[in-house]
């Protein structure tokens, strides 16, 4: 059974990309525009990873994170911030905020999904 990934990400372009990606590599993506629909998706489907972009509409990245933690059956759902934030205490930030990792844009599609992998013990996408 393929991994279930939220995908939270309000730029169409890179929604795209990352979900090609994904698929590609066999994982079940459902996609967030902005961090409320990633806070009632996750509820909702309960995936096993969420991917969150940190500058989003409605409410940002860190908020939509803390609110999906704050969920008990979330609590141990791994989210990764995907973000075009660069700098080194964007980083420190994020995991303090709880964030399992952090993959800076423009993402390298080479290794974009193995770097996903890696948040996603015992689930496999196609392989």
């Amino acid at each position: 059974m393929s991994a279930k990934i939220l995908l939270a990400e309000d730029n169409a372009a890179n929604r795209y990309l990352e979900t090609f990606l994904l698929e590609k590599a066999g994982y079940t993506v459902i996609h967030a525009q902005n961090g409320a629909e990633a806070l009632r998706l996750a509820l909702a489907d309960q995936p096993d990873l969420v991917l969150m972009d940190l500058q989003m509409p409605e409410m940002d990245g860190y908020e939509s994170a803390r609110r999906i933690h704050a969920e008990p059956r979330l609590a141990e759902t791994p989210i990764v911030a995907v973000t075009s934030f660069a700098m080194t205490r964007d980083r420190e930030k994020a995991l303090q905020f709880g964030f399992a990792g952090y993959i800076e844009k423009p993402i390298r599609p080479q290794t974009f999904a193995a770097e996903i992998s890696q948040f996603l013990t015992g689930k496999a996408g196609s392989s």
